[in-house]
């Protein structure tokens, strides 16, 4: 019977089970000698070698209860990338990687520890962590700037895809100014793309210009199959440098407000009326929109309820909720616009200064 023997390559079928004796008793070759790693290769090292120990492996894990004992479990959830920001142990990564965890733990230099969330802003999708450790063990990153970049400059990026820890992939700035969707379904302007590798688990790994600076915060990919297909997307570090001192110091991005309460149904109960804008449910005491006059909804003396329709802010026409986040977005804390609206089926203008979410 011969011995049928199967490889991935080939199928071998062997009619003979003796096999010829080696004429000569054979040695393992020299090695030929390499000669120096060139120029570029040595950079590359370098960098990693400098870097590679700012970056986390970021592990999450949900608590469940079980149906039969009724005991609390803990079950890994997801895992993802991130990196070292300051000496106060504040860990920077994306939002969803961290998003609806009940336990964070934080891989660096092979040391894990649970980390405590700080803040989160999911509309650039971006997170930030604080560990306990000493700040001997924190190496943060050199900063740079997103708003210099170059397409066709070499980028690195240091992650840990499909959990392989310290993975270093090469690539260039393939485009900039890319718009990508957030969790929350807003728009995050200005993104970068990479033709680097960035696979699951890379996401809120840093990705670095060619002298180790972090020149974005690696998000997404483009990929039917979910693996790397070359377009890899990243949140420009300009954003990453104004958001996350933010998220520290208040938890939540600053952003500027009206002061207005409006409701998430504002676009269907709109179009019942053929009309477009945003209805102002309410008013906030001693708020920007009350100071300029705006008004919520009331009811009149048949009891129709009433209310300010805003249409338009600033240059940013408002037709529906969308547009209103877009424009707030614009704007800045501090500053004076325009805010028109429709009431009792007139057209107003009042003259608004917007103040800060954190002013209270």
């Amino acid at each position: 019977m011969p011995l049928l023997i199967v490889t991935l390559a080939s199928v071998v079928v062997f009619q003979n089970t003796h096999l010829l004796k080696p004429a000569v008793t054979a040695e393992p070759r020299p090695v030929s000698p390499r000669g120096e790693l060139n120029a570029d290769e040595l950079t590359v090292i370098d960098l990693f070698e400098r870097v590679a120990p700012s970056v986390a492996y970021i592990t999450t894990k949900e608590i469940r209860r079980s149906m039969f004992s009724m005991n609390a479990m803990e079950y890994p959830q997801g895992a993802g990338s991130g990196f070292v920001w300051d000496k106060e142990g504040h860990v920077v990564t994306n939002f969803h990687v961290v998003q609806g965890a009940d336990r964070i733990e934080v891989t660096l230099q092979h040391e894990t520890c649970d980390a405590v969330l700080v803040g989160v802003a999911p509309d650039k999708d971006l997170a930030v962590l604080r560990v306990n450790l000493a700040a001997d063990d924190l190496q943060p990153i050199p900063l740079g700037s997103s708003s210099d970049l170059k397409v066709g400059q070499s980028v690195l990026a240091i992650g840990n895809p499909f959990g392989l820890d310290q993975t270093l992939t090469t690539g260039i700035v393939s485009a900039l100014g890319r718009s990508i969707k957030s969790v929350t379904q807003r728009d995050i302007e200005g993104v970068i793309q990479t033709d680097a590798a960035i696979n699951p688990g890379n996401s809120g790994g840093p990705l670095l210009d060619s002298a180790g600076r972090l020149i974005g915060v690696n998000t997404a990919i483009y990929s039917p199959s979910g693996s790397s297909a070359g377009i890899g997307f990243a949140v420009p570090v300009d954003t990453v440098n104004e958001i996350v001192p933010q998220l520290i110091t208040y938890g939540e991005p600053i952003k500027p407000i009206l002061g207005i309460e409006i409701t998430q149904y504002n676009d269907r109960y709109l179009r019942r009326f053929g009309l477009e804008g945003l209805i102002v449910v309410g008013v906030m005491e001693n708020s920007p929109a009350a100071k300029a006059g705006i008004r919520g909804l009331r009811k009149d003396r048949t009891g129709t309820f009433l209310g300010d329709v805003i249409v338009k802010i600033g240059d940013y026409p408002i037709r529906r909720y969308a547009d209103f986040l877009d424009a707030m977005d614009k704007v800045q804390v501090g500053e004076t616009v325009e805010v028109t609206f429709i009431r009792d089926d007139k057209i107003g203008t009042v003259s608004v200064t917007l103040e800060s979410n954190q002013r209270r």
